[in-house]
């Protein structure tokens, strides 16, 4: 049996889709033209990564923070295709510098084409991605996405040097997170702002919407590596663990467990192994760990919430305010 990480009909992504479904089409359609390249290796990774089967979540939020000021432009289709692109360039090289063999339960790009291959078409689609940037002709759309950029290469190199390092702080790993996977939420709520031509604090409150959804996705990735469905998440149970990445969840298990669990997990962290992941989530469940990561999670769809209280109703808001929603209910 696969796993193809769809949202069923009845799903909370589905209903978001819902209102914008005509510009994820175009946007769909600028990613197929934007990624042809007269090299086939090239035409073959990049479409193999872009079609695995995301969620589209930072197009997403292209389109809808446009959508807020009444009306989604060409622009927004371009940037949204932009953003998912620098997304899929991360996702290549992640994967070869993680070993990993398996995302949205498939086969890596590494894992089929192989490392050298999946580094450099990585490089193709970002530099692809800043040709795009370009050709919008608006300098402040390249400080945002140039700026992004770079914040998420330093937090890759964070991520880096915490591997097998079980004694990172809460305060460490969250600005990991923040670094590598909310500057690029926050950079697409801030791009439909720029392109909408708001207002200076509409696009601040957009930006600390992005950031805030963008940290509750991932702190519910971390989870959902220790209770979700394989099927589900599309990747094994303890993956993240394996890796010898010392998740929020695991480090509040050993603050909280007793002697021997924190030396558990402790000893799992640094040798990246899963011969005692059985006893790992059995403390991660006794101490309470995913409950209170689903409360920090919680905090932050909140504080998300908060940021566009103040905009207008619509169908557009809704759909943010389901977002934030479903980024801490969401079992995949």
């Amino acid at each position: 049996m696969t796993q193809s990480n769809t949202p069923s009909s009845s799903s909370p992504l589905n209903t978001i889709q819902s209102c914008i479904a005509a510009d994820i089409l175009a946007v769909n359609t600028v990613i197929t033209h934007s990624l042809h390249s007269d090299v086939t290796l090239v035409n073959q990774v990049a479409h193999y990564i872009v079609n695995s089967g995301g969620k589209r979540l930072r197009p997403i939020l292209v389109l809808l923070s446009g959508g807020l000021f009444g009306e989604v432009k060409p622009e927004h289709h371009q940037l949204a295709a932009v953003v998912e692109f620098i997304h899929t360039a991360t996702l290549l090289h992640d994967d070869v510098v993680d070993e990993s063999s398996k995302r949205r339960g498939q086969n890596t790009a590494n894992a089929i084409f192989g490392n050298a291959a999946s580094v450099l078409v990585g490089d193709f689609v970002y530099s692809r991605a800043f040709q795009m940037m370009v050709a919008v002709q608006n300098m402040r759309v390249m400080e945002v996405l140039s700026n992004a950029t770079n914040i998420i290469a330093e937090g890759e190199v964070l991520q880096l040097l915490n591997i097998h390092n079980a004694d990172v702080t809460d305060e460490a790993y969250l600005q990991v997170i923040h670094y590598k996977t909310a500057k690029l939420f926050e950079a697409a709520t801030r791009l439909g702002a720029i392109i909408s031509k708001a207002s200076a604090s509409d696009e601040e409150a957009l930006s600390q919407y992005g950031m805030h959804i963008g940290t509750a996705f991932q702190l519910i990735d971390d989870v959902l590596d220790l209770s979700g469905n394989a099927l589900d998440i599309g990747k094994n149970l303890g993956d993240d663990l394996s890796e010898g990445k010392p998740t929020l969840p695991l480090l509040f298990a050993m603050r909280n467990g007793t002697e021997a669990e924190t030396e558990t997990i402790k000893l799992a962290i640094e040798s990246g192994g899963l011969e005692d992941l059985a006893s790992v989530l059995n403390a991660v469940e006794r101490t309470g760990a995913l409950d209170h990561v689903r409360k920090v999670a919680a905090k932050e769809s909140e504080l998300a919430c908060a940021a566009i209280a103040h905009f207008s109703d619509s169908p557009y808001k809704q759909a943010m305010l389901t977002l934030a929603e479903f980024a801490v209910t969401r079992n995949y």
